[in-house]
């Protein structure tokens, strides 16, 4: 019993050990750009690493979301307006995100921001409704990620892709799915290639958040325009019993 118990205290030590020797140290210096900091994760992360010590960087889709989160961080924190959708808008932070890390390349790239997603029956939907979504989420991502490699390749940083876990089950319609499983592909296969780089790529699958029950409001009324849209032929195909359940 006691070399069971020494053998457990001995593995637990060894892991603690090893852990630390992966512990990021010398905080002061390395910067962090992060999507989507008008609200949720994005923002709170933002907030935290920015306590912790990072130099922040925060893409905000608002000005408003900008002001807000710079009022409540430290100095070192800066933000910068841009919209995923838009290859002018990235090229814009691109040229910020340069310009504030003066030659020391990017530390860490945190991919947060999502599209507006509708979410129905695929025949309920439109082409641009699939835009809508796969141009923040998956097009956006990937242009921006290929904008700033040099600059990750540089401080041998790293790419985190934040996706919601729910994205992952494909049980309706529309491009939130889709966006999530493309992020998942285009992670696991720049993971590969930046090795030889020394820059590592990890995606984080994150659980529900409060601010969903919000978000489930805001689809249901999406759904009533979705609904309202459709020919007769296709509202009578389902019925209306089908829409109220």
């Amino acid at each position: 019993l006691h070399i069971a118990v020494l053998a457990s205290i001995l593995s637990l030590v060894i892991y603690w050990l090893i852990r630390d020797r992966y512990r990021v140290r010398n905080l002061n210096g390395k910067y962090v750009f992060i999507t989507g900091c008008d609200t949720g994760l994005g923002n709170s992360l933002a907030k935290w690493l920015d306590k912790k010590g990072f130099c922040v960087i925060a893409a905000c889709a608002t000005e408003k979301g900008g002001q807000e989160l710079q009022s409540c961080s430290s100095l070192s924190l800066k933000t910068v307006n841009l919209n995923l959708a838009d290859s002018n808008s990235i090229a814009r932070a691109v040229v910020f995100v340069t310009e504030q890390t003066a030659g020391k390349g990017l530390f860490g790239l945190v991919s947060n921001a999502e599209g507006t997603a509708p979410v129905a029956p695929t025949d309920w939907l439109r082409i641009e409704d699939f835009h809508s979504v796969l141009d923040v989420s998956l097009l956006g991502l990937i242009e921006i990620t290929l904008k700033l490699l040099p600059l990750l390749k540089k401080a041998e940083g790293r790419v985190i892709n934040l996706i919601n876990a729910k994205g992952l089950m494909a049980f309706v319609g529309g491009g939130y799915s889709l966006s999530k499983w493309g992020m998942e592909a285009f992670s696991d296969t720049l993971r590969i290639e930046m090795q030889h780089f020394g820059v590592k790529v990890s995606i984080v699958e994150h659980g529900f958040f409060k601010a969903e029950v919000v978000n489930s409001d805001i689809n249901e009324k999406y759904l009533f325009r979705l609904w309202n849209r459709l020919t007769p032929e296709i509202r009578d195909s389902y019925g209306e019993k089908y829409f109220v359940e």
